[in-house]
């Protein structure tokens, strides 16, 4: 999104404004939902895995919810960017303006929102009794990392499902598996290790470890590890921004013929 122009970048912030408004305009609660539906998903995911099957580590609850709040963040851009040059043909077929802004446009959404879960979760875990300690000062840091990895995979994911329509599909799907491969629900630590290999190539258990090396273990995070992601991550959101732009003008032409 920092990749386009001033003018395009107003466009953006706009538009998710008006998408906002109009979102909590259709329900009763109105933008409380954005708070109480991921609220409700964690309940759910307590239940099931820290009760039921009792299968929680110590301070499960700050555990679960930190894993939980970060990977919706992630999976919720995902799958909103996925159809968002599909499901507007009309203004496409009409208009000349960089696809992009489409995207960036339910990136936007998608970072107001978890901001605002985001803040909760912290008032949670000071109540819990997790205070902030200086390692908050590399909160920017794996905010910025996750940032751009989400980007980066959302302008690839929009980009590519114009033309394999079906990919939608395979990336919910594959969604669904990297969450139980994101150590989100269990400690990756008490698995057996011939199984901790499947862990390995996923990036968000670094992410997710950060976040809560910072808030649960108040320690610095790798800073190496992340420096390094970090700048694997911008490289991609440039990559994925220059395919997108490259694919830019047949967009409009595919879209029609189907």
């Amino acid at each position: 999104m920092f990749l386009v122009s001033k003018r395009y970048r107003d466009v953006i912030f706009f538009k998710a404004q008006v998408h906002l408004r109009s979102e909590a305009s259709k329900t009763y609660l109105s933008f409380l939902w954005w708070i109480f539906e991921p609220i409700i998903s964690m309940g759910i995911y307590y239940l099931v895995f820290g009760v039921i099957f009792q299968r929680g580590t110590e301070d499960y609850i700050p555990f679960l919810l930190i894993g939980l709040v970060t990977w919706q963040w992630f999976a919720n851009t995902v799958s909103h960017c996925g159809n968002s040059i599909n499901n507007n043909l009309p203004l496409i077929s009409q208009l000349n303006f960089p696809k992009i802004i489409l995207p960036s446009i339910n990136v936007v959404m998608d970072a107001f929102k978890f901001l605002i879960v985001f803040l909760l979760l912290l008032i949670f875990l000071w109540a819990y009794g997790f205070p902030p300690t200086a390692s908050y000062l590399a909160l920017p840091l794996v905010l910025l990392t996750q940032h751009l990895f989400n980007v980066t995979i959302a302008n690839t994911v929009a980009a590519v499902i114009p033309f394999v329509p079906d990919m939608q599909i395979i990336i919910s799907n594959l969604l669904r598996v990297a969450m139980y491969l994101s150590g989100i629900l269990y400690s990756i630590e008490r698995l057996p290790e011939q199984y901790q290999i499947y862990f390995a190539f996923n990036p968000m258990v670094m992410i997710i470890d950060a976040y809560r090396d910072i808030l649960m273990h108040q320690q610095w995070p790798q800073f190496g590890t992340l420096g390094i992601f970090a700048f694997g991550s911008f490289i991609g959101v440039v990559l994925s921004t220059l395919l997108m732009n490259k694919m830019d003008p047949i967009y409009a032409r595919v879209l029609m013929q189907k």
